[in-house]
């Protein structure tokens, strides 16, 4: 990590080599290793430590920009110069309005030293719990343990400065029998919140319990989602549904329905950096503070996530939420500190109030079959049981579903008041289990490994 003094005397040597009209510098410095294990063994470890930097330069409405991972300052200034290059033979942008200025964002600490820190041997020692754990249990487990650091800094023409670090531990693990097999996942910010024992204890139990899954016709049946597929939903919704450049090309199930009711009553879903609820970015990729965003308040669509371009396109005074991704995506704005309201249900209350339905752990595979509505289809993964009478009855083999994430969570029938934090597609989200009252189910493996 080089420091927010360092970082900010290459971005004002960048900003001072621009003759654009606008200019906005990205720096990163990102610094991860990683323990991965198989057959009960630890296999691997790797580090990498790396730096980014990203120009982005505006000439009127014509806009360049270029990435290097050199920070010299001969690399920097001609990194300034390449982008200014690319603006002179960009097309204008109309709808262009203006790089933002944003005052200084809160700080807000994530960063724990000794998750920086932290080396092969203490990985090693929480690997070897649960590689003991599976061992113990005639069983094979596999997984990867990864800690990180990052820095981000932001600067800009307009008189932007932003700047953060943060650390993080996420460690996940499948563990597997001859015919089926149990998961376990852990995502903090402090490396001591990953138990291996309690990591390798769950994957354990899931993996006993799933052996010798049986056939299950498929059909609608009801289901309880473990916190880890829910945030497969979370994920899909950010991903498809909660940002302004999908709302304003219509893409997404929340265009023109703003203030209507579209879910459940029990159903709310926001978005906040600084709240703490989810590892904390206090400001987005081009330098703005993060607003808190309400997407769904008891069932009824709230709004979308917006960057300083969707939200100047728009015919109204709106402002960025302070959603956008680095220069140069075209993905526009989307979330990425998620999270979805607790109810006051458990897991083993949502099963035994179920009278026919499957217990999934989590899902695998998914993709969108259709967008707007969001389609999804998967696969069940790492134990599914079927529940009968409020009992777990057995193992089934995985099956596969074609769903929409929107009508599922329009059928809602408990929510567990425990909320555990998970990896997203980016970022983090924080979300309950469900008990969802409908989900279709089209198919089912032929065999289970």
């Amino acid at each position: 990590m080089l420091g927010e003094p360092e970082l900010r005397r290459i971005a004002e040597a960048a900003l001072s080599a621009s003759a654009a009209d606008q200019t906005e510098i990205l720096l990163f410095t990102e610094g991860g290793a990683l323990t991965r294990f198989a057959n009960n063994h630890i296999h691997q470890n790797v580090e990498e430590n790396n730096v980014r930097i990203s120009a982005r330069v505006v000439l009127g409405k014509k806009i360049g920009v270029a990435t290097s991972n050199d920070l010299a300052d001969t690399s920097v200034k001609g990194l300034v110069e390449r982008a200014t290059n690319l603006a002179r033979h960009q097309v204008a942008n109309e709808d262009f309005k203006s790089l933002p200025f944003s005052e200084r964002a809160p700080s807000i600490e994530a960063f724990v030293e000794s998750t920086a820190r932290c080396g092969p041997e203490e990985r090693a020692s929480v690997v070897g719990r649960i590689c003991e754990a599976s061992r113990s249990a005639g069983l094979t487990a596999a997984g990867a343990f990864k800690t990180a650091s990052e820095e981000v800094a932001v600067a800009n023409s307009l008189g932007t400065w932003q700047y953060s670090r943060q650390a993080q531990a996420d460690i996940n693990t499948v563990i597997m029998g001859s015919t089926g097999s149990g998961y376990s996942g852990r995502v903090s910010t402090d490396v001591a919140d990953i138990d291996g024992d309690a990591i390798g204890a769950e994957a354990v139990e899931k993996a006993l319990m799933a052996q010798e899954p049986r056939s299950l016709e498929p059909g609608t049946y009801e289901v309880i989602l473990q916190d880890y597929a829910v945030a497969d939903l979370l994920d899909f919704f950010g991903y498809l549904s909660f940002g302004g450049l999908a709302y304003q090309e219509k893409r997404t199930f929340m265009a023109g329905r703003i203030g209507e009711k579209v879910m459940g009553e029990n159903v709310s879903i926001w978005d906040d950096g600084l709240s703490g609820e989810t590892p904390p970015q206090p400001f987005d990729f081009e330098g703005v503070t993060k607003k808190r965003v309400e997407f769904i308040t008891d069932g009824v669509a709230r709004g979308v996530t917006w960057d300083s371009y969707t939200a100047g396109k728009e015919p109204s005074d709106q402002e960025t939420t302070g959603h956008a991704l680095p220069a140069g995506s075209t993905f526009g704005p989307i979330p990425m500190n998620m999270a979805m309201q607790e109810g006051q249900s458990s897991l083993e209350e949502m099963i035994a109030s179920t009278k026919r339905g499957l217990w999934v752990t989590r899902f695998w595979y998914t993709r969108p079959v259709h967008p707007l509505n969001v389609i999804v289809t998967g696969m069940t993964r790492d134990g599914t049981f079927l529940v009968e009478d409020g009992e777990v009855k057995y193992p089934v083999r995985n099956m596969r579903f074609t769903q929409s994430y929107v009508e599922a969570l329009n059928h809602v029938d408990a929510i567990s008041q425990r909320r555990s934090l998970q990896p997203a597609i980016i970022g983090r989200s924080l979300v309950p289990a469900l008990k969802i009252g409908s989900w279709e189910f089209t198919g089912q493996t032929e065999t289970q490994t």
